[in-house]
């Protein structure tokens, strides 16, 4: 599975901007007002053609004023059980603080790779006051700004330098992989007892329980595959516990670490915000899916009307990406759940796909030639040729056009769509690149 790097730091040192600079996003919100990230924000990020996921622990937990210590502690601690490479962010205008002692205390006694980061040092003149950090006694600071950007590629550097080597957890490669993902309680362990039919997972009705990733190799009915049961992933500010501050890299890890997610949504409560938040993450990292509508058995007056408006609302949630495959079943009276496998299985069959070039290029030429793109200033772009790329993690195709920087985001989405009409991949996303011929 991938590296994991978790940013932390007291309040307003600007991780969060780090971390929206690092991943080229908006997601974290940026303010000048201490402690306003209240999400665990993850991304992924690539660097001279290494990828991973980064973390920003940013006030994740802080309920209360006098807390605060303990709070950021507390996000220090997970990123050192959790994460492969820590990132600690500190003021250079400011120099060192209190907190900015307590959490190097905590990180001096772990042996996981560090850099300090001395954020703010938007000058030159600036970088002289980070020698005040070397008393933290973690060793050379980096200097940056994460506002205009400056050094950052300098950080990104030693972070592929620092991280250790990768390598998927040891099972046979062949076997698809599947990870069983969802909010808490929405019936993940229950699904994987009723598969393997034995109580391998403590069950229980407290939302959380689950702690660990675990793989488990099922082979009965003829299937064979590697299950994934992730920690839950969870919506902070629910319980007072910790569990699931613990949970949410390995939930990462484990979605990083499959082909396929079956995400399982609970038909009692419907899609929440929760649920959309799984869903980015397993289309970052570009996942097969199946829906699942757990506990369908506990849902009033069920008819086909309800069934259909259900799927509707589920692809609407979901759009743009809509071709996936939606279930109704319930893990507990075991309904349909043999069709999960099944349909996971389908899934992974779609991904490892290939069409001939002969029989792309003959069905997919004349509709191009109906529908062609868009002209740019009186320029006509005409696509030529198109060629399944070798066989990557998802299903990915090329086209050969003169203009390529000319073809927007609708048609490739019309490109998308026409494969999808007359190819089945279902399930899985399909990556279109537009190349120069």
């Amino acid at each position: 599975m991938g590296n994991v790097a978790a940013i932390v730091g007291r309040p307003n040192v600007g991780k969060s901007t780090l971390f929206n600079r690092l991943t080229q996003t908006r997601e974290a919100i940026v303010d000048e007002e201490a402690g306003t990230t209240r999400d665990r924000h993850y991304g992924k990020v690539e660097w001279s053609g290494q990828e991973f996921s980064l973390v920003d622990t940013g006030g994740w937990v802080v309920r209360s004023e006098d807390v605060f210590e303990e709070e950021i502690n507390r996000q220090v601690q997970i990123a050192i059980e959790e994460a492969d490479l820590i990132l600690f962010v500190v003021d250079v205008v400011n120099g060192v603080t209190d907190l900015d002692d307590a959490v190097a205390r905590i990180l001096r006694r772990t042996a996981k790779p560090l850099i300090v980061v001395a954020n703010k040092a938007d000058t030159y003149a600036l970088h002289a006051a980070s020698a005040d950090f070397y008393r933290l006694g973690l060793g050379d600071p980096l200097c940056l700004s994460a506002m205009n950007g400056s050094c950052t590629g300098d950080l990104l550097d030693r972070m592929i330098a620092l991280f250790p080597g990768t390598q998927r957890e040891e099972t046979e490669e062949e076997l698809p992989r599947i990870a069983v993902v969802g909010r808490p309680n929405a019936g993940k362990s229950s699904l994987i007892n009723a598969f393997i039919g034995e109580e391998r997972h403590i069950v229980t009705a407290v939302a959380g329980t689950t702690r660990d990733s675990i793989y488990t190799k099922y082979d009965k009915f003829g299937m064979n595959f590697y299950l994934v049961d992730t920690a839950g992933i969870r919506k902070r500010g629910k319980v007072n516990e910790d569990l699931e501050y613990y949970s949410v890299i390995r939930s990462i890890r484990a979605i990083e670490g499959a082909d396929v997610c079956v995400l399982m949504l609970d038909a009692t409560k419907g899609i929440e915000g929760q649920d959309m938040n799984i869903f980015s993450i397993i289309q970052k990292n570009r996942k097969g899916l199946v829906v699942c509508v757990n506990k369908w058995d506990l849902v009033e007056g069920k008819s086909q009307q309800m069934i259909d408006g259900y799927i509707r609302a589920i692809r609407e949630r979901l759009a743009p990406f809509t071709d996936f495959p939606v279930l109704f079943i319930s893990a507990l009276s075991r309904q349909r759940i043999l069709k999960v496998l099944e349909t996971a299985g389908q899934v992974y069959a779609c991904r490892r796909k290939r069409i001939p070039t002969a029989q792309l290029n003959s069905v997919l030429l004349p509709l191009i030639e109906q529908t062609p793109p868009p002209a740019w200033k009186g320029k006509y772009i005409r696509i030529k040729y198109v060629t399944q790329l070798p066989a990557g993690q998802v299903p990915s195709f090329a086209f050969f056009c003169n203009l390529p920087k000319w073809v927007r985001e609708p048609y490739r989405r019309f490109l998308e769509n026409q494969i999808r009409k007359h190819w089945d991949f279902s399930g899985t996303p399909v990556r279109i690149f537009i190349r120069e011929k």
